[in-house]
C-alpha cells in the first residue's frame, strides 16, 4: 500500500504560532515539510503516526541567545536544547563566534584569547576548536555549518570581536584606532556576510568582558575598542538590509547606552534599524535597572523615534554557579577579577595571591565598600542602586559542594555566624570535619571578606556555590518575559558551562503561562517562536502547510509539576575533559522532531540525532543563493 504521508501527529492541542485559538487536529508531514492539517486525517495514510492525545503540540521553539558555536563542533545534534524543545538557536551573541574560522597568526589565538574569560570555557576545547576551524570566510562557515549532521537549526550571526581581529590582527584590534582603511575593510566584510544570508551583526560593550592569554589578560575583547563612528558605519549596513544588530550595553555610562541605541531610530536614520539587547534583568543589586530598561524602550520604539527595539527576557532566576572564586560576575570586580585573570590550572598562583597583604587589603575594601560608615556607597547600597550584579550578601550566597556536608543548602551567613560563635564556644561546631576547617580557619576570619579569602585559600575550585543576582521575583519574570516591548528566549545556552544552565528557559516561560491559562500559553507560544522568527528574519517558529516540519510536542500535565530548580545537575564531558551544568527536563518535552524527523522521543535521542543531517543553517529570508532577492535590492 501506497502511504500518502511519511507521518501523522494524531489529536494534539495544535498551537500554530501565530496567537491563534488552538484546535485538537492531526498534522500530516511528508518530506520534512508539512503536509496536511484537520480534524480526522486517515492515520492509515502514513508511515508513522505519533499520538499526541492530550498533548501540546507546536512550532520548535527559538533560543535567541547562545553560546553553541562551540558546543555544535562537538555535538551538532545540539541535544541540550533540543532535550527541552528547543529546535532553533541563534549563535555568535555578544560578538564572539567562529565565522572567520582560523584566525590564528602571528602568536595570536583570538579564539582562546576571547572565549576563555568572556565564556567561561576550558581553554583546551577552545584550542580543539580552532585547530579543526579550516574554514576562513564568512561564506565558509556557512559551508562548515551546511556539512554538519545538525540536530537542531542554527542562525550565525557575525561577532563584531572577530570582525575587528580579522581585518586588524588580535593585538591591532585592542591597541590602536580603527583607521578608515579598517573601516572600510570591516564595512566590506560585513556588507558580505550580509548578502551571504547572515541574520546581523552582534557586538559587546558589557565593561568586564576580557582577554585570558599574555600579554592581554588585563585588555577587554576588540569588540569593546569599536568607537562610535564604526558601530554607526557598520550598523548602517544592517539597516539596509534589514537585519538585526545584538547588542550588550555599556552599562555603566547611560549616556553611551542612550546614544548607541538612538542608533535603532527610524526617525533619525530614515529606517529603523531592528536591535535587541541584554539587560531586561531584575537585579538584585540594582532595583532602578529594570524601570531604565522599560523607560528606554518605551523611548525608542516611540513614535518619537520610531526604533525597532528589544531587550531580551530570561524567564528564569539567574542563578549562577561559582567555582571558588571564578565566575562571570566576579570578572566586574577589580579585587576578584585578579583571581579569575590567572589559568584554571594556576593553583600555586591562586595561592600565592590569597595570601599577599596587598590584594587581602584591596579584596577586604571592596567587599566592605558601601556595607558600612556613611557616604554615597552606603547609600547606594541602601537604595538597590549599586552598579555591581554581584551584591556581595551571605544570605543569598548558597553552598552547594566542596565543603562539609552540612553546608549544602545553607547560606554563607549561616556558617559564618556558626563560625564566630565557634571561636567562643567549640561546641558551636557541628561535626568532626566541620570542627577541622573551623580549626584551620585564620584570626581574620571573623570579618566578611576575611571569611571568604580563608575559604578560597582552603578549598580552592573545590568549592562550589551559588547566587541568584538577578530575577528573584516569579511576578517580575512574568511581566518581563510577557511585555510586549521584550524578547522572551534568552537562554544564554552553551556559555559558562559550570555556572549557569538555562536551557530550559522556554519551558520555564510555558510553565509561568500556564499558571494564567490556555490564553496565555497561546500568546507565549508565539513569543517563543513566531515573533522571534519574524524579528530575525527567518522561516522558522510556524506550523502551516508546505512549513519545514519542526515541531514539539509537550505534556502539559509534566510541565505542570516540573520543577527547574530540582532538575539541575553537571554531568561530565568527555569531549570537553570537563564537567557542564545541564538541566534535564525528561518527561516534559514529549517528542521533538525536526524536518519532519524525530530526533527525540520518550525521553531518549532517535539514532537520527547527530548523524543525519536534519537542522539546517538559516539564512535571512531575502537571501536567494548568493544574493538578495531583486525586490529588495531596488527597495533599497
Amino acid at each position: 500500500m501506497t502511504r500518502t504521508w511519511d507521518t501523522v501527529i494524531a489529536g494534539g492541542l495544535v498551537f500554530d504560532g501565530t496567537g491563534a485559538p488552538p484546535v485538537v487536529e492531526d498534522i500530516a508531514i511528508k518530506d520534512g515539510r508539512i503536509a496536511a492539517r484537520g480534524a480526522d486525517l486517515d492515520p492509515e495514510q502514513a508511515v508513522r503516526v505519533i499520538e499526541a492525545q492530550g498533548a501540546w503540540v507546536m512550532p520548535g521553539l527559538l533560543d535567541i541567545h547562545t553560546h553553541l558555536d562551540l558546543e555544535v563542533e562537538f555535538d551538532p545534534a545540539l541535544r541540550e536544547v533540543v532535550r527541552h524543545g528547543t529546535t532553533t538557536v541563534l549563535m555568535s551573541n555578544c560578538s564572539l563566534g567562529l565565522a572567520y574560522g582560523n584566525q590564528r597568526r602571528n602568536g595570536e589565538d583570538p579564539l582562546v584569547d576571547c572565549f576563555a574569560r568572556v565564556e567561561n570555557m576550558p581553554k583546551p576545547v577552545l584550542r580543539k576548536v580552532a585547530e579543526k576551524a579550516s574554514w576562513t570566510s564568512s561564506a565558509g562557515y556557512f559551508s562548515h555549518l551546511d556539512d554538519l549532521p545538525l540536530g537542531a537549526n542554527v542562525i550565525p550571526l557575525i561577532p563584531h570581536s572577530m570582525l575587528r581581529a580579522q581585518v586588524m590582527g588580535l593585538n591591532g584590534s585592542v591597541s590602536r584606532t580603527a583607521g578608515e582603511a579598517d573601516l572600510r575593510e570591516m564595512e566590506t566584510l560585513l556588507e558580505q556576510a550580509m548578502t551571504e544570508g547572515y541574520a546581523g551583526f552582534s557586538t559587546d560593550s558589557l565593561p568586564f568582558h576580557f582577554l585570558s592569554e599574555d600579554p592581554n589578560r588585563r585588555v577587554k575583547i576588540p569588540s569593546q575598542f569599536g568607537q562610535y563612528n564604526e558601530l554607526k558605519r557598520l550598523t548602517a549596513i544592517l539597516r539596509k538590509h534589514d537585519r538585526i544588530w545584538q547588542a550588550t550595553p555599556p552599562k555603566d555610562k547611560p549616556l553611551a547606552v542612550f546614544r548607541n541605541f538612538l542608533l535603532t531610530s527610524g526617525r533619525l536614520h530614515g529606517r529603523p534599524l531592528k536591535v535587541t539587547a541584554v539587560a531586561a534583568l531584575d537585579v538584585a543589586a540594582n532595583k532602578s535597572l529594570k524601570r531604565l530598561a522599560m523607560i528606554l524602550s518605551h523611548l525608542f520604539n516611540s513614535p518619537i523615534l520610531k526604533g525597532h527595539f528589544r531587550f531580551q527576557a530570561l524567564a528564569a532566576p539567574f542563578k549562577v554557579f561559582w567555582d571558588g572564586p571564578i565566575n562571570p560576575l566576579a570578572e566586574e570586580i577589580p579585587a576578584l577579577r585578579e583571581l579569575n585573570e590567572l589559568d584554571l590550572e594556576d593553583v600555586e598562583g591562586r595561592k600565592a595571591l590569597l595570601a599577599d597583604p596587598g590584594f587581602r587589603d584591596r579584596f577586604s575594601r571592596m567587599w566592605m565598600t558601601g556595607k558600612s560608615g556613611f557616604g554615597l556607597a552606603r547609600l547606594k547600597r541602601m537604595m538597590r542602586m549599586e552598579t555591581l550584579a554581584f551584591d556581595r550578601d551571605f544570605e543569598q550566597m548558597i553552598f552547594h559542594a566542596g565543603g562539609p556536608d552540612i553546608w549544602t543548602g545553607e547560606s554563607f551567613q549561616q556558617v559564618f555566624d556558626r563560625y564566630r560563635a565557634w571561636r567562643s564556644d567549640p561546641a558551636f561546631a557541628r561535626t568532626s570535619r566541620e570542627q577541622g576547617v573551623f580549626e584551620r580557619l585564620p584570626e581574620s576570619a571573623e570579618t566578611e571578606p576575611g571569611f571568604m579569602l580563608a575559604l578560597f585559600s582552603e578549598f580552592d575550585l573545590g568549592l562550589r556555590w551559588w547566587t541568584v543576582s538577578a530575577n528573584r521575583d516569579p511576578e517580575v519574570i512574568r511581566e518581563l518575559i510577557n511585555h510586549p516591548l521584550t524578547l522572551p528566549g534568552f537562554n544564554d545556552s552553551g556559555a559558562h558551562i559550570t555556572n549557569m544552565a538555562f536551557y530550559d528557559g522556554n519551558l520555564r516561560a510555558l510553565k509561568l503561562a500556564q499558571e494564567e491559562g490556555l490564553e496565555r500559553v497561546t500568546s507565549q507560544i508565539r513569543r517563543l517562536t513566531r515573533e522571534p522568527a519574524d524579528f530575525l528574519g527567518v522561516k522558522a517558529g510556524r506550523i502551516e502547510i508546505g512549513d519545514c516540519a519542526d515541531i514539539t510536542v509537550i505534556d502539559p500535565d509534566a510541565l505542570e509539576a516540573y520543577d527547574s530548580e530540582a532538575n539541575s545537575t553537571f554531568i561530565w564531558r568527555e569531549d570537553y575533559g570537563h564537567e557542564q551544568m545541564v538541566n534535564r527536563s525528561d518527561g516534559v518535552v514529549k517528542t521533538v522532531l525536526v524536518a519532519g524527523e524525530p530526533v527525540y522521543e520518550a525521553g531518549e535521542f532517535t539514532p537520527a540525532a547527530g548523524r543525519t543531517p536534519l537542522g539546517r543553517a538559516l539564512r535571512h529570508e531575502s537571501w536567494s543563493g548568493g544574493r538578495a532577492k531583486p525586490e529588495v535590492l531596488a527597495a533599497e
